[in-house]
């Protein structure tokens, strides 16, 4: 048996394409069934549903054989214990700086200064920040990025950004993109090992 972590939404949606190519098709929608293991239409194959920030968790100790993960994650958390072979070149954003219209960010940046920043890619905003000789103090939120800007509680926020529409909605404008981000295919390294032979059969539909 193969355990495949995923996660509701984007992913999940932009994922099932590629997998009906290789004869896997999950039985339920995880977005009506309640269930968190799905059965497929392969009955070698199962998936599991989790939290996008918790699937390269479970494919680290082995509660899943492979998964798909936004890089995002992979940047923030850490890839040890993990083989990625595959970028699936789905669930496309960028990581990036946004603040408040108006905020004269050029002159907030300059070597030696200090920002706050709102972001859950706390580690990420440390390591770009420090890389322009920028002194960060973080707030660590979960959602609702761009509220921390308009209330005074961040000057800046780090998060992914597709259209920019939610921003705009906002009255925040995006700054300076740190990293372009897509799905990675992420696998155990010990099932690779050991079912090898299975996973290739999977793989080689996402091969370039």
């Amino acid at each position: 048996m193969l355990t495949l972590a995923l996660s509701k939404g984007r992913i999940f949606e932009e994922t099932a394409p590629v997998l009906a190519k290789a004869g896997i098709r999950p039985l339920e929608d995880p977005e009506q069934s309640r269930k968190l293991i799905i059965p497929t239409s392969n009955p070698e194959v199962q998936i599991i549903i989790v939290r996008a920030s918790d699937v390269p968790t479970y494919v680290q100790f082995g509660a899943a054989d492979f998964g798909v993960a936004g890089q995002d994650v992979l940047l923030e958390k850490g890839s040890d214990g993990l083989y990625i072979p595959i970028d699936l070149g789905i669930a496309r954003c960028r990581m990036a700086v946004a603040v408040k219209n108006g905020f004269d960010y050029a002159a907030a940046v300059r070597q030696g200064s200090r920002l706050r920043v709102a972001t859950k890619y706390v580690n990420c905003a440390r390591e770009h920040f420090a890389n322009k000789g920028v002194h960060i103090d973080t707030i660590h939120l979960y959602g609702s990025m761009e509220l921390a800007p308009l209330v005074g509680l961040a000057d800046a926020i780090v998060d992914l950004v597709s259209t920019g529409n939610t921003l705009r909605a906002n009255n925040l404008v995006e700054v300076e993109s740190i990293t372009d981000i897509s799905a990675r295919l992420i696998v155990n390294q010990a099932s690779f090992k050991r079912k090898r032979a299975q996973l290739q059969k999977i793989l080689s539909v996402w091969q370039p």
